[in-house]
């Protein structure tokens, strides 16, 4: 008997706000500001008004699920979900569940936020649905032991999704099961996507939100659905993953709570570039290194870190495939100190000099035996003098081990409100996100902040 999504979906539907440890409601307020602002940025993201418009052909007039940073637009819950996750994901600048390799709250919270709006949620009913969507996207993927062939911030995001918003609407569990059902019918996403650096990504992001409300409103008008979405025979670990080991994260659901495991983003690339960055942005630090300097740099990392990330820039590569590709990345640092939201723009990206630097920046493979590590790594220059100047990663600047800082979250939820349009929006969403618990109506609340303030 498939046991697996009724564990899952039990745990989902008894977390309580209150009963959580202070590390964890912190931890929730934390990336629940950070993923709002990352979607207010998200804004002006590629192909972001694509997007929109495109959902909103599909959605047609009316609707109650509003839309990050486009005040008074309004879309069908399905199609909102399906932008804010894409505004959301869309720069690589969302949190990451890096045991997982999954991005929980690109759908989780885009998904919370389109049926918030649609009926009132207390707030302390969308922070509880929140920690429960980033327990079972993490469980998921925590539990596969392969390298990632589907595009698992999709394909477990749909089913942490669904339990979301079966948790903060307090559904029945056989309803929440049955939509598990549905979540496991449209399930998708490949990593093709990222191997050819498209735009595809955040769409899958997004369609795995907009199918996580559908499916929850067809188990909610009464369709049952496979009882063995997670582990039956032809479910979702059966069918997404090569290699898994369930039962001891299954077992884990509610002694950790997976929201105190994620990582901020510190630079809007793939999670993979960020060690690589902070090397090279030290030893540029303690060198006083220039770009002219350089006559090399080597990032020796576990296969996984070579796998999404050392591919090699060329002339007209896509936004999506610059922000996967560490030797332009590291280019980019190499001419101004860091690289930020405004450097993906198509001059940046045709600059010849930056290329010609890029040509001279690799990622190489370690005999790391663990599919899903980011460290230890070792960031290697060679200069033009004849030097050769080494440092080493062994932990991921944004992790738990090595968090924010609050002023250094606040920065950057600054800069990504600022580059979306809504700097005025700062201090008030701080001022709201302190006291989210307390809200009757968690998303009137926040459409008043963000298209009022």
């Amino acid at each position: 008997m498939s046991v697996a999504s009724r564990r899952i979906v039990d745990h989902a539907l008894a977390l309580e706000w209150h009963a959580l440890p202070s590390s964890a409601q912190a931890a929730a307020r934390n990336f629940l500001h950070d993923s709002i602002a990352v979607g207010v940025a998200g804004r002006h993201a590629a192909l972001a008004d694509e997007a929109f418009g495109t959902a909103r052909l599909w959605s047609g007039e009316g609707g109650s699920g509003f839309v990050l940073a486009r005040p008074g637009e309004r879309l069908t819950t399905p199609h909102a979900a399906f932008v804010n996750a894409y505004q959301i994901h869309a720069q690589e600048y969302d949190c990451v569940h890096e045991p997982a390799v999954a991005h929980p709250m690109a759908s989780v919270l885009a998904v919370l936020l389109a049926e918030a709006a649609r009926a009132p949620a207390h707030g302390t009913d969308l922070l509880a649905g929140m920690v429960a969507g980033v327990d079972v996207v993490a469980t998921l993927g925590v539990a596969a032991k392969s390298p990632l062939k589907f595009f698992r911030p999709a394909t477990a995001g749909i089913f942490g999704s669904i339990a979301a918003v079966c948790r903060m609407r307090r559904l029945p569990a056989d309803v929440a099961c049955d939509a598990m059902g549905y979540g496991l019918a449209f399930a998708s996403g490949t990593m093709q996507a990222h191997v050819e650096g498209k735009p595809t990504l955040a769409v899958q992001v997004a369609a795995a939100a907009r199918s996580a409300i559908e499916a929850v409103d067809l188990a909610r008008a009464g369709f049952s659905g496979p009882q063995g979405s997670i582990d039956g025979p032809f479910g979702y670990l059966s069918l997404f993953e090569d290699e898994v080991d369930l039962e001891p994260v299954l077992a884990e659901l509610g002694r950790r709570h997976r929201v105190e495991e994620l990582s901020w983003k510190p630079f809007p690339t793939g999670r993979a570039a960020h060690g690589a960055i902070v090397a090279l942005r030290r030893l540029i630090a303690q060198h006083s290194l220039a770009a002219d300097d350089v006559a090399g740099f080597t990032y020796r990392a576990p296969p996984l870190i070579h796998r999404l990330v050392g591919r090699r820039p060329y002339a007209g590569m896509s936004i999506a495939y610059a922000r996967l590709c560490f030797a332009w990345l590291a280019a980019v640092v190499l001419t101004r100190g860091s690289v930020d939201l405004a450097d993906f723009t198509p001059d940046r990206l045709a600059d010849s000099a930056l290329l010609a630097l890029a040509e001279r920046i690799v990622v190489e493979v370690d005999d790391n035996p663990d599919p899903a590590a980011f460290v230890p790594a070792l960031g290697t220059v060679s200069l033009r003098d004849g030097r050769v100047l080494s440092e080493t990663v062994s932990r991921q600047f944004g992790s738990p081990e090595w968090p924010l800082t609050r002023e250094e979250h606040l920065a950057k939820a600054r800069r990504c409100l600022e580059f979306g349009g809504l700097p005025q929006a700062h201090d008030w969403l701080v001022t709201l996100i302190e006291r989210f618990e307390t809200l009757d109506d968690a998303a009137t609340a926040l459409i008043a902040v963000l298209e009022e303030s």
